[in-house]
């Protein structure tokens, strides 16, 4: 018997890549057909809250909010060591550090993203302004916002396009906990049963080792998603958020997670704590 289930993740080279496997028919699946549907990460994090995807990438922030229906699955988390979202502003007349954004607005690039939930841990005077992530540039430039959080690969462009970094959040994380600063994993919906979600886990599992195994034609299929980065800038961004994290987590990541979860909860950004699950590793 073959199950169809829908794999959602969002339109980016880093998830591309991730799933290479499975869009070139090369591992084993154990009987499931996958249909992939792309979104952007926080249309994707309100879908999963209405409990409509069997399987999706989502925001850490968003999952203390889909924890009693999503586990995590082993594999297949972004997570930015020493280096993440970026807090940025025009080079003249804007904010030039984190104390600088008390009162100002600043663009986020979602609710529910982990980077909203970083500006909200670190500029807690900070007014957050939330629109689509491929609009935050243009509110800064235009001055709708003091300052905006980029993430994608406008954490690799914007030096390019003229901004003053105000700060780096990866940086600021792992200065304080001496960890990566977790971003976004893949969940899958508990009602599949366990015995579906195993074969899940292992395809999901197969797909990351065949991309990394075979990493020039991932590479290759996935700059479809690059949205106009030049190869050796969207290699780059897929080396930053298609590795050994994204093998597994091991205990310093599920330490992370679980850190970033409690922080948010301490803070008053979560509404409970969360104790995060995952799905046992094959």
């Amino acid at each position: 018997m073959t199950d169809s289930l829908v794999l959602a993740h969002s339109p980016d080279s880093d998830d591309a890549f991730m799933f290479y496997g499975l869009r070139a028919n090369a591992v084993d699946t154990e009987g499931v057909d996958y249909t992939h549907t792309l979104a952007d990460i926080e249309t994707l994090n309100r879908r999963a809250l209405a409990g409509e995807l069997a399987i999706t990438a989502v925001s850490f922030h968003a999952y203390a909010f889909l924890a009693e229906r999503y586990l995590l699955l082993p594999h297949g988390a972004s997570f930015g060591d020493g280096y993440g979202p970026c807090v940025v502003a025009k080079k003249t007349g804007g904010p030039r550090s984190l104390a600088d954004l008390a009162g100002r607005r600043v663009a986020v690039p979602g609710r529910l993203t982990s980077a909203a939930m970083c500006l909200s841990l670190y500029a807690r005077g900070a007014t957050p302004v939330v629109m689509a992530f491929d609009k935050v540039g243009d509110a800064v430039n235009a001055g709708d916002v003091d300052a905006g959080v980029v993430i994608h690969e406008g954490q690799l462009t914007w030096k390019d396009e003229g901004f003053h970094l105000v700060a780096d959040f990866g940086v600021v994380w792992k200065e304080e906990t001496g960890l990566p600063l977790p971003l976004g994993g893949n969940a899958v919906r508990r009602d599949l049963g366990p015995e579906l979600i195993a074969r899940v886990s292992r395809a999901l599992g197969r797909s990351i080792e065949y991309a990394l195994a075979h990493r020039e034609d991932a590479l290759t299929d996935a700059m479809r998603f690059a949205r106009g980065l030049p190869r050796e800038k969207a290699d780059r961004f897929v080396g930053m958020y298609v590795n050994d994290w994204t093998r597994s987590y091991g205990e310093k990541g599920r330490e992370a997670v679980r850190l970033f979860l409690k922080r948010g909860f301490d803070a008053g950004i979560l509404p409970k704590l969360v104790v995060p699950e995952w799905v046992a590793e094959a």
